[in-house]
């Protein structure tokens, strides 16, 4: 996605939600593969779902359950695939959804700050800085296509492996 002139910020805001909308879409789909992985009805995989606060917690889940020994080697590596494209494109979706943004009062690009504390051996690093710009765009762009294609993907194997939809 190629911007000229900065964004607006009210048009960067749009992105980021259809990059979440495209999260939390794709995020759903894993009510199917947690029904499929324990043989249980979808309503109460959905009760399972909801109950664990985090996505990260929901990964594990699914991770975990593909790893049992009653789920054939290729149906494992198939979904531990599909959670690690999950996995892989969660850091820039968590980018923003933990940070506040700051705007130029010259007319420059906003930017990010991210409200995260990394440790570091001796000491710590937060609040690191980032320019809203054509780089950033083209990412967001490109990991809401990728959360499109893992839908579809995940879609393909809850079809291909009979999982309750």
């Amino acid at each position: 996605m190629a911007v000229a002139e900065p964004l607006s910020f009210d048009d960067f805001l749009l992105l980021v939600g259809r990059l979440n909308y495209a999260w939390t879409n794709t995020e759903s789909l894993f009510i199917h593969l947690i029904a499929g992985l324990t043989r249980m009805d979808k309503e109460t995989a959905v009760v399972i779902f909801l109950t664990l606060n985090t996505s990260r917690a929901r990964i594990d889940l699914v991770e975990r359950l593909s790893k049992m020994t009653r789920h054939s080697v290729p149906e494992r590596k198939a979904i531990l695939a599909l959670t690690a494209r999950m996995v892989k494109l969660s850091h820039l979706r968590n980018r923003f959804n933990h940070c506040i943004y700051a705007f130029d009062s010259e007319g420059g690009h906003p930017k990010t700050i991210l409200m995260r504390i990394a440790d570091r051996k001796d000491t710590i690093k937060m609040g690191q800085i980032s320019d809203i710009d054509d780089e950033m765009l083209t990412g967001i762009s490109e990991a809401i296509d990728n959360l499109g294609q893992l839908n579809r993907d995940i879609w393909a194997f809850v079809q291909r492996h009979n999982y309750p939809v």
